[in-house]
């Protein structure tokens, strides 16, 4: 008599799912960047602090320039219009918005973030790349913002005086937008300078010394050489892009926009040098 013994093979367990693999793209490392900045509270902070500055002294100086304050304060604004004293608070804003922007990229440095980053994106420059069209777009957007917020409600203030305008007049838009799109390249140039130098008492030093002693230094130099080095100053061939008139002594809105432009090139350039050479 013979038993037959059943052998049950052992049923293969089944495979655990596979992680999904996900590819660096260039639309993820925006995402990724734009998290980045509106989960830091100096962003809001800032922002405010820029968009603040652009509204109070834009109105400020149309409140003064309206009941004669200013005209016995500074000869400067004997010759004033509507658009001069809206955008009187761009000087104090693009500190604000050039602070903001180096935090951004120096920031990562000082609390070394940026070696996660890095890794997550090892070809490194559509970081940079990101960074800088970001915040550039969000200086962008308070800047124009508050240039005309700035100049409809200072022209209430200054309706029925003799610098009193109107958004239809000439070049009033010209020189709004043109404010807006100063504030987002220094937006740009302050991100390349936290990159290039990554530190952001160095960055921001750097950015304080270029746009406000630069001019200065310069003024100190004799008169040939003032004249032919201070409209080419970033902050001096900023503002003939958003200056409502002109004289010989000053360049035309595209000729600053031009000279601008290369001022950001070049920090770009030199940040993006540093950064694919450079360890993190």
């Amino acid at each position: 008599m013979s038993t037959l013994t059943a052998t049950v093979e052992p049923r293969p367990e089944p495979a655990a799912p596979s992680r999904p693999r996900y590819r660096v793209t260039g639309r993820r490392v925006l995402r990724s960047e734009w998290a980045k900045l509106w989960s830091l509270r100096s962003t809001w902070i800032t922002l405010t602090l820029g968009l603040s500055f652009l509204l109070a002294f834009g109105l400020v100086a149309a409140w003064q320039f309206e009941s004669g304050g200013l005209n016995d304060l500074d000869d400067d604004f004997e010759g004033a219009t509507a658009v001069d004293l809206a955008l009187f608070g761009v000087p104090f804003a693009q500190l604000a918005l050039g602070v903001l922007g180096v935090l951004v990229t120096a920031g990562e440095y000082s609390t070394g973030m940026i070696r996660s980053t890095l890794a997550a994106v090892p070809r490194r420059l559509p970081v940079l790349w990101s960074k800088a069209a970001l915040y550039g777009l969000v200086a962008l957007l308070v800047g124009t913002v508050g240039a005309f917020v700035a100049f409809l409600v200072g022209g209430g203030i200054l309706s029925g005086t003799s610098v009193a305008q109107s958004l239809s007049d000439a070049g009033v838009a010209r020189s709004l937008l043109g404010a807006g799109l100063y504030l987002g390249l220094i937006g740009v140039i302050s991100t390349g300078l936290g990159a290039l130098l990554r530190s952001v008492a160095g960055g921001i030093s750097v950015l304080v010394g270029v746009l406000i002693l630069a001019p200065g230094l310069v003024q100190l130099l004799p008169g040939s050489w003032r004249d032919d080095i201070s409209p080419y100053l970033p902050s001096t061939a900023g503002e003939s892009m958003f200056a409502l008139t002109h004289d010989a002594s000053t360049l035309s809105p595209r000729a600053g926009l031009a000279v601008f432009l290369a001022w950001t090139v070049l920090v770009l350039a030199g940040a993006a040098y540093r950064l694919v050479r450079g360890d993190a």
